[in-house]
């Protein structure tokens, strides 16, 4: 169902004109990676309605759809549950997605980001049944969801909707144990239901492509040939069940990387997992805040809070004992152009959204005590 490769093209993370503007996507870059990407026996495409602003969609056409016969390329996209009202916003939203696609059909589609929450929504506007409509009409080749909640919960939605094909999870080494991501637990739920899995978030917003100095020292010791981000997205397409990876590529440099260990994949060694089990071991203990960077939070902010990149300086001075006097200079120099952490409002749009359920706001209040004495 989902081709050779292990390897998929995440867009949500696109190349940017202005970092301080998410829907500024750099579209000539994004062509060059498309094409190599193509190029190199790849072809799993994964957007969004929401992605970079809405505006990812939108790329996706120009540089992919508009310049590649369709047999070229698989494609991806999602309902939230966030953006329905009324069960006319399903078809309402579906055929935007067409219409700013491109495409007459999709190949995979996505009901969103399920939690306990959202899951009330769908069910409500009986958004299962209309996408299996939508499957019967030739609109969509393949359906499945993204999950994130418990396996407990997982393991109740497969059972109520057993005519779902595939399960997106968030998987990485350092969540893998955790029992507030619980990777390993919804892995083997899915895996019981028979169900292939997709995973995102491999490098956990790119945590794990910046681990602290001492992991990447151990890590470059063991295999200096071998690039940081490459171990944690070997790690999760060495998973049995695993079908494919997505990563979020954000320049043509990570993107020569991916393809390049992943177009002939080799599984994990024995020996590999321990150094990861060690990785894991000395990354834990300097995570204050663990975001993955998805701004899902940013999008209803009445503030206009930068919370993903207030948290990663936040975490560079806490975990990783950086130099706070330069970190002080990137927290002003970003809080002109955005909300503070202190102006906060706790309206808890941010908390609601966040699929990691972290207590935003105390976090920021952290941030705020840190940056702003």
């Amino acid at each position: 169902m989902f081709g050779e490769k292990k390897l998929g093209f995440g867009l949500m993370r696109l190349p940017l004109l202005d970092e301080n503007d998410k829907g500024s996507i750099d579209l000539e870059q994004m062509k060059q990676m498309v094409d190599t990407f193509i190029e190199r026996g790849f072809t799993y495409f994964d957007t969004a309605w929401m992605y970079c602003a809405f505006n990812s969609e939108n790329a996706v056409k120009e540089a992919l759809v508009d310049r590649y016969p369709r047999d070229c390329y698989t494609l991806t996209t999602k309902l939230h549950a966030a953006y329905l009202k009324t069960k006319e916003d399903r078809d309402r939203i579906f055929e935007e997605q067409r219409r700013k696609t491109g495409v007459e059909y999709f190949d995979y589609y996505l009901i969103h980001a399920i939690d306990q929450e959202l899951y009330k929504t769908y069910n409500d506007l009986d958004c299962f049944q209309w996408l299996m409509e939508k499957k019967r009409q030739g609109f969509v080749k393949h359906i499945g969801f993204s999950f994130h909640d418990s396996a407990e919960f997982l393991d109740q939605v497969l059972t109520e909707h057993p005519e779902f094909e595939f399960v997106q999870l968030q998987i990485n080494y350092l969540d893998w144990n955790s029992e507030e991501v619980q990777s390993r637990k919804c892995y083997e739920v899915a895996t019981k239901h028979g169900k292939p899995i997709i995973v995102m978030e491999p490098v956990k917003g790119g945590t794990l492509a910046k681990v602290p100095e001492s992991v990447e020292h151990m890590f470059k010791q063991y295999c200096p040939y071998m690039s940081i981000s490459s171990w944690a997205i070997r790690y999760a397409a060495s998973l049995e069940n695993v079908k494919l990876v997505l990563s979020g590529m954000s320049n043509m440099e990570q993107l020569k990387d991916n393809t390049g260990y992943m177009t002939e994949f080799t599984p994990l060694t024995e020996e590999d997992k321990e150094v990861i089990g060690k990785a894991v071991e000395m990354i834990n203990g300097r995570i204050a805040v663990p975001c993955t960077a998805c701004s899902y939070c940013t999008e209803g902010c009445p503030m206009g809070i930068a919370i993903p990149q207030y948290f990663a300086l936040y975490n560079q001075i806490r975990g990783e004992g950086k130099n706070k006097n330069a970190l002080g200079k990137k927290y002003k120099k970003l809080s002109a152009v955005s909300g503070k952490a202190s102006e906060c409002i706790g309206c808890e749009q941010c908390e609601i959204a966040c699929p990691q359920h972290l207590p935003v706001i105390e976090y920021l209040k952290e941030v705020a005590k840190c940056f702003e004495r």
